[in-house]
């Protein structure tokens, strides 16, 4: 019997880019699995699209949320509902990905392989309609990697590859959340996504927290998918985006950093505030990016953390 697996896909204002990925993994050669289609709050009629399409549909659970919980929240809901029905896997998907016919089969076979393994995730390209098609073998994750200078990296980035029939897999130090397959014990000792970050750096807070517990995460080339790249979150305005990574990894430094790390970062925190008062003064086309980092590090020096809120 092939293990369950959960597939959870969050989406929020984002019908059109969904409905491809669920269309696609109708598509897999794997069967044993069931989809959970978070709707995380949407104001632009995707729930109705997605009930006109789907509801009924046996192996896909229509999931609506009033209010926008972010990445975190939205996937926490999948999870917990996963949980409850005794899925051995859950996959977190980006909604604005699609996926090769055996992306799944690879990643399980994988995780089947070492019970130290709580993590796996695939291959992933750029999107050919995000990049031109000249360029569709471009890697946008290749594995990643993390050390607190330079948070977490995705290896091989817009690289051409060049070794598209790899099969071997490697440990990896994180994995993005883009797709993360991870095995339910996983889940019940680590437990879920932190729910502080709302958007950006819960995947790096949680990769740390499952290799801290003692599981292995596996980057598995021979899994392939597709990434259309922040079709989402680009909605959310480039001065904002500013406001949830300075934040975000602060806090994420806080979570998990040792402590003499955690102080040269507080330092650089200060320092970094005091160069967006002076920015602010020379370089009025950079106010409203130097505003939102400025006010990221104030919330997170006050404990504010989920959703962005303005003043």
């Amino acid at each position: 019997m092939y293990p369950s697996v959960a597939i959870i896909i969050v989406n929020w204002n984002n019908a059109k880019d969904t409905v491809d990925c669920i269309e696609s993994i109708k598509k897999i050669i794997y069967r044993n699995y069931k989809i959970f289609l978070i709707d995380n709050g949407s104001g632009d009629g995707s729930f109705v699209k997605f009930q006109s399409l789907y509801a009924g549909i046996s192996g896909i659970e229509i999931l609506r949320l009033n209010d926008n919980l972010g990445f975190s929240g939205g996937n926490n809901i999948g999870i917990k509902k996963a949980l409850d029905e005794k899925f051995d896997y859950v996959l977190l998907l980006n909604n604005d990905t699609t996926v090769e016919p055996n992306f799944l089969d690879e990643l399980i076979k994988i995780g089947e392989s070492d019970e130290k393994i709580g993590v796996v995730g695939p291959k992933i390209y750029f999107h050919p309609d995000f990049d031109d098609l000249l360029k569709a073998d471009r890697i946008w994750y290749g594995g990643g990697d993390f050390t607190w200078l330079g948070g977490g990296r995705h290896l091989q980035y817009e690289e051409i590859d060049k070794n598209p029939s790899e099969t071997n897999p490697r440990e990896t130090k994180y994995m993005t959340g883009c797709a993360f397959l991870v095995k339910s014990e996983v889940l019940k000792r680590v437990g879920l996504m932190p729910e502080e970050f709302f958007l950006y750096y819960e995947d790096t807070d949680w990769s740390l927290s499952i290799r801290k517990a003692g599981y292995k995460m596996i980057y598995a080339p021979a899994s392939k998918i597709y990434h259309k790249v922040s079709r989402t979150t680009a909605t959310l305005g480039n001065p904002k985006i500013h406001y949830y990574h300075i934040r975000n990894a602060l806090l994420l430094s806080k979570r998990q950093a040792p402590k003499i790390i955690l102080a040269g970062i507080y330092i650089w925190s200060v320092m970094h505030y005091l160069k967006q008062i002076i920015k602010l003064a020379i370089l009025p086309s950079k106010r409203e990016t130097s505003k939102m980092i400025m006010r990221g590090i104030e919330d997170f020096w006050e404990g504010k953390f989920g959703e962005y809120e303005s003043k």
